[in-house]
């Protein structure tokens, strides 16, 4: 595809992003028009009670979830894009390392220890963050007898193996009318109680993260070499792979902690962008970050809109991830 093809395509995207936002903010069970959405944004709704009732809705309720669910499904497309260019395997997501495992044990001992909502977010946070550092630290000490890549990929997986357990284990010793309903719906995923003090505390590190590997995403097109290869043109492999799975790490961490276990949307989002714009980071990665955000307000709107109980995301994004992974299993070795 050609540059300015691409730059166009990139510019779509994420225009088009804008207009799902306010789309979605008009979408639920209490339909508005795009005029008083607006109002409520930029002029805080009228002095009525019609009019306080509609600022209420769009900007303490919508208006955080949507939020929210772009920063999502940008994090977790941009954290999947990049582990799957410095592992070099279309198969990655960024649960790989064990965050995802990490965050819902650290949820789940919040929850047994009756924290409030934002001490249950920050242990999710921390403990996401501590089992990717147990992966690091374990695989440089085995990675002098293979391969560094591939021991991470197998450390992590023993790692995500050892916190599922703990977190089974949380769900077997918690209170059943209590603890165990409540670590049950953390972990399917949902960003139904999402406020814009959540919005603001993990906007940070996505931010931060994702400036990051936007930053440094012409190496990740020589990391995707073979590792001599890359490092013959100047590129310090080990320092780009540690700042890679850092910046995804911390905002994989930041989004999960708020909205649960998510699944499939940093598998899915970056194959379809390499389909639109090729391989090549310098476009693929924003148009993962903005195709990210279009799929979670895309399932966000059908989950408060089309169902009488509204259905977790990460149960819809199992539902259509599933098929997908058979597709790209369906393909076998070709080139990705």
């Amino acid at each position: 595809m050609g540059s300015k093809r691409s730059n166009l395509t990139i510019y779509m995207l994420f225009l088009t992003v804008i207009i799902m936002v306010v789309i979605s903010l008009c979408l639920g069970r209490y339909p508005l028009s795009v005029s008083q959405v607006l109002q409520a944004i930029f002029n805080g709704g009228s002095t009525n009670e019609s009019g306080a009732f509609v600022s209420n809705i769009v900007v303490n309720v919508r208006l955080p979830r949507i939020i929210m669910a772009v920063l999502l499904g940008s994090a977790l497309s941009a954290a999947g894009s990049s582990y799957q260019g410095i592992f070099k395997n279309p198969m990655v997501s960024p649960s790989l390392l064990g965050v995802s495992a990490g965050a819902g044990f650290g949820a789940a001992l919040g929850i047994i220890l009756d924290m409030g909502g934002v001490a249950i977010q920050g242990m999710a946070f921390v403990f996401g963050l501590i089992a990717v550092a147990i992966v690091y630290l374990v695989s440089k000490l085995i990675s002098k007898k293979m391969d560094q890549t591939l021991s991470l990929v197998l450390t992590g997986i023993v790692v995500s193996s050892l916190f599922v357990s703990l977190l089974s284990l949380l769900k077997y010793v918690g209170d059943p009318y209590n603890d165990l309903p409540a670590i049950t719906f953390w972990t399917l995923g949902s960003i139904s109680g999402v406020s814009l003090n959540d919005i603001l505390i993990i906007s940070i590190p996505v931010i931060l993260g994702i400036s990051v590997l936007w930053a440094i995403k012409w190496k990740m097109n020589i990391m995707t070499l073979d590792e001599d290869e890359a490092m013959s043109l100047g590129v310090q492999t080990n320092k780009i792979r540690g700042i890679v799975i850092l910046a995804a790490t911390v905002i994989t961490a930041a989004v999960v902690s708020v909205s649960g276990m998510i699944s499939w949307v940093g598998l899915v989002i970056p194959h379809i962008s390499r389909m639109i714009v090729g391989p090549d980071y310098k476009r693929a990665l924003p148009v993962s970050i903005a195709l990210g955000a279009i799929f979670m307000l895309l399932l966000d709107n059908i989950s408060r809109a089309l169902f009488v109980a509204e259905v977790p995301l990460g149960i819809l994004t199992s539902l259509l991830g599933t098929p997908f992974f058979i597709y790209l299993m369906m393909r076998g070795k070709k080139s990705w």
